[in-house]
């Protein structure tokens, strides 16, 4: 017997009728009804330990998310997890500053996803073992988290130190990435939770993560959070017998013995969750556009390149992904014949023109989505404009990129 549906579930809340009443969005109302009609098949986000079979990071991440806001608050949970290959954002970060864009797309089968959380940008593979320590925000401290992290690492003898960011580090080189804190609920209020999250990294694929965090837009300026770039490790290079299993169980450990807990892990497939509306939502929501780029924070990118006949310089500003002013200035050079004078101020004017044309096109656009054959067959230019579609040109491989 299938499980009753939950109600439809929006980026701002939860809404449904039942029984003729209006169901409002908010979480209480939301935990309240789900649990009335919570069966013995539908998944309990009341366990302390859960251990996902899925490798599908929308559904993982999603999972989190769901357990994060539907745990009772005054009780710590684990989850343990790992993920295909994927390049994971912040929040509040910016795609086109943090990763390598050419290389994610030649790569065809890497994702890039943002999560919930805020942080930094980390990789996911199956050579790593992503966790989240979930726990009361009144009793919650990142550096007594990671200690329970570190002894984990330190029972597979691998003598691990934490820095003063809370990551789990051989040396000055992470083993372990801890990307994010998130906290909700009111101060003084009986719903605040917090979480600590982190990727061990025990076989990972380091020259791919290398490839995919390289980014070189340093006058790229956002209101973001940007990501500290450290140099890294795997488990596997200390101790070669390191597994994920190996370090599942580490943890595991140290959990129950830290918080006092017996209960069996709960293992979770995505099969088990189908009827939970909030999580489909999630998966469905997670890789679209919409959240993936639009809703990266505001950034300014400023560049220059040089031409043949001078050089361009251009100022772009975006948020949510769109385009929301564009300037470009021109700078002609290699004109040492004063009767060229008059031809060369010709160009100048219709090149600014034909640029102020193309500032008008590109506002409102989506960032990293132009095409210059587009706009040029838009602005009705052939081949002797060649200072525009030198620009065009440029820009669509800059911005794409």
């Amino acid at each position: 017997m299938l499980s009753p549906r939950l109600p439809s579930y929006t980026r701002w809340g939860l809404q449904s009728i039942l029984s003729g009443q209006r169901i409002h969005n908010s979480y209480t109302s939301y935990r309240r009804h789900y649990a009335r009609i919570a069966t013995p098949t539908t998944p309990s986000p009341q366990h302390p330990i859960y251990i996902s079979k899925s490798t599908n990071p929308y559904f993982n991440l999603s999972f989190e998310d769901w357990l994060f806001r539907h745990k009772a608050p005054d009780e710590p949970l684990l989850l343990l997890y790992r993920d295909e290959p994927c390049v994971v954002i912040g929040r509040n970060q910016n795609p086109w500053k943090e990763i390598n864009l050419p290389a994610l797309r030649a790569s065809q089968s890497i994702q890039l996803i943002r999560r919930r959380s805020g942080g930094g940008t980390v990789y996911h593979d199956l050579g790593n073992t992503n966790f989240s320590i979930h726990l009361p925000r009144t009793s919650f401290d990142r550096h007594k988290t990671a200690q329970i992290v570190l002894r984990a690492v330190r029972a597979l003898g691998i003598d691990a130190t934490v820095n003063d960011r809370n990551d789990i580090c051989v040396g000055k080189e992470k083993i372990c990435y801890v990307p994010s804190v998130l906290k909700i609920g009111k101060k003084r209020t009986r719903n605040q939770r917090a979480y600590h999250h982190g990727t061990m990294l025990i076989s990972t694929q380091l020259n791919t993560l290398g490839d995919l965090l390289h980014n070189t837009k340093d006058t790229m300026e956002t209101k973001g959070v940007a990501s500290v770039r450290s140099p890294v490790r795997n488990l596997q290079q200390f101790n070669q017998d390191a597994t994920h299993e190996g370090f599942m169980n580490a943890i595991v450990h140290e959990f129950r013995q830290e918080y006092g807990i017996r209960d069996a892990v709960q293992t979770i497939s995505e099969d088990d969750c189908k009827d939970i509306e909030y999580i489909q939502h999630g998966i469905l929501e997670l890789p679209s556009w919409e959240w993936a780029y639009g809703q990266t924070p505001e950034f300014t990118y400023t560049l220059s390149q040089a031409f043949e006949w001078g050089t361009a310089r251009a100022k772009i500003r975006s948020k949510h992904g769109t385009i929301l002013d564009f300037d470009c200035s021109l700078n002609f050079v290699g004109f040492p014949v004063p009767s060229m004078s008059a031809i060369l101020q010709n160009v100048v004017d219709s090149g600014e023109y034909r640029l102020k044309e193309v500032a008008r096109i590109l506002q409102g656009r989506r960032y990293g989505y132009i095409s210059a054959t587009e706009i040029l067959r838009e602005l009705s230019i052939t081949g002797d404009a060649a200072v525009v579609q030198d620009v065009l040109f440029w820009l669509e491989r800059t911005m794409n990129g």
